[in-house]
C-alpha cells in the first residue's frame, strides 16, 4: 500500500515537471538575458515553502558563478531592504502569487528600478502583473491528497531555479576549474582539487620498452613492474601502443615465440591518453567507460 502511494507522489510530481517544461518559452530566454546582463547581484525571495526552495536555487546560483544572496520577505520589510541595489535582479517566488508579505515589497523594488523575475504559477496574478518577466511554475495538481501542502509545486519551483542556474552557467562557460574555487572543502572540493600529474607515475617507474625490442624483453619489464601492462614507444618516447598482461596471456595460448616476435606485432595501437592536466576524476571516468586500468598520460 505505501509503495503504491509513494509511487502515485512520483508520478505526480513527474507530471507537474512535465507541465513546466512544456510551458517555457521566450520568457525563459529574457529572464536568461537580464540575469546575465546583471553587473551585480541575483536576490532570491519569497516566505515560507517557497523560501525555503529559493535559499536552495540562492545556493545554486553561488556556485555556479552566479551571485546571488536570499532575502526574506518581512525582514525586508523591516530594513534588510537596503541590501539591494538598483542594479540587482530579484527573483521572486510564490505559486500563487498573492502572498501578501511578498507583494509588499514589489512598490518598494520598482522604486529602485530593480528588474523583477517572478516565479509563479498564478499568470495573471498581483506578483506576475508587477514583475517584468513571469517564470510559469504552474502544474495540475499538488501530491499532497488534501491539496494543501505544497509538494509538486515546490519540486516544479526548484527544478526551474535549476535550469536558470544551468543555462547561465553554460552562457558563462563556467569550467571546473571555476566551480573548484567555489568548492575548496569537503570531498567535492578533494575530487575537484587532484590533477593526473600529481598522482600518476613517472620517467623510470613507467613500464615501457621501444618499437623493435622482442615480446621476451616486454614481458620481463612487465614481470618486474607489475602494473599488468607495458608501454610501446618510439625512438621519440611518444606512445604507439600498450601490451597487457592478457594480451601476452593469448599469445602464450596460441604458442607465440617470444623471442622472435616484435612488440609492435602484438601491440594495441593507438590507446586511450589523456592530457597531464585532467582531473583525476575525469580520468577515473574514462578508465570506467573504456573499461581499462592503464590510462597513459601525455605531456
Amino acid at each position: 500500500m505505501s509503495i503504491d502511494e509513494a509511487r502515485e507522489v512520483l508520478a505526480i510530481e513527474e507530471q507537474g515537471l512535465a507541465a513546466v517544461r512544456e510551458s517555457i518559452g521566450e520568457e525563459f530566454n529574457e529572464a536568461v538575458e537580464i540575469i546575465f546582463s546583471c553587473p551585480s547581484r541575483v536576490v532570491i525571495t519569497g516566505i515560507g515553502k517557497s523560501g525555503i526552495i529559493g535559499q536552495k536555487i540562492s545556493a545554486t546560483l553561488n556556485s555556479t558563478g552566479t551571485p546571488s544572496f536570499f532575502l526574506h520577505p518581512v525582514e525586508a520589510m523591516h530594513g534588510d531592504l537596503g541590501m539591494v541595489a538598483a542594479s540587482d535582479v530579484v527573483v521572486a517566488i510564490s505559486y500563487s502569487g498573492e502572498t501578501t508579505e511578498l507583494n509588499g515589497l514589489l512598490v518598494s523594488l520598482k522604486k529602485r528600478g530593480t528588474s523583477i523575475i517572478a516565479m509563479t504559477g498564478g499568470k495573471e496574478s498581483t506578483l506576475a502583473r508587477a514583475s517584468d518577466v513571469v517564470l510559469n511554475i504552474h502544474i495540475p495538481m499538488e501530491a499532497c491528497p488534501l491539496g494543501l501542502a505544497p509538494t509538486a509545486s515546490t519540486t516544479a519551483t526548484l527544478a526551474m531555479g535549476d535550469a536558470l542556474a544551468v543555462v547561465l552557467l553554460r552562457r558563462k562557460q563556467f569550467q571546473p576549474e571555476d566551480f573548484r574555487e567555489n568548492h575548496p572543502g569537503g570531498s567535492l572540493g578533494d575530487r575537484l582539487k587532484v590533477n593526473v600529474s600529481e598522482v600518476m607515475l613517472k620517467g623510470d617507474a613507467i613500464p615501457s620498452v621501444i618499437k623493435g625490442t622482442s615480446l621476451l624483453k616486454a614481458v620481463e619489464v612487465l614481470n618486474r613492474e607489475n602494473l599488468g601492462a607495458v608501454l610501446i614507444v618510439d625512438g621519440n618516447h611518444h606512445v604507439a601502443g600498450i601490451i597487457t598482461d592478457g594480451d601476452v596471456r593469448r599469445a602464450v595460448a596460441e604458442g607465440t615465440n617470444q623471442k622472435s616476435v616484435k612488440v609492435e606485432e602484438l601491440m594495441t595501437e593507438c590507446p586511450v591518453t589523456i592530457p597531464d592536466s585532467m582531473q583525476a576524476v575525469d580520468a577515473l571516468s574514462i578508465m570506467q567507460q573504456h573499461e581499462i586500468t592503464i590510462l597513459p598520460i601525455v605531456g
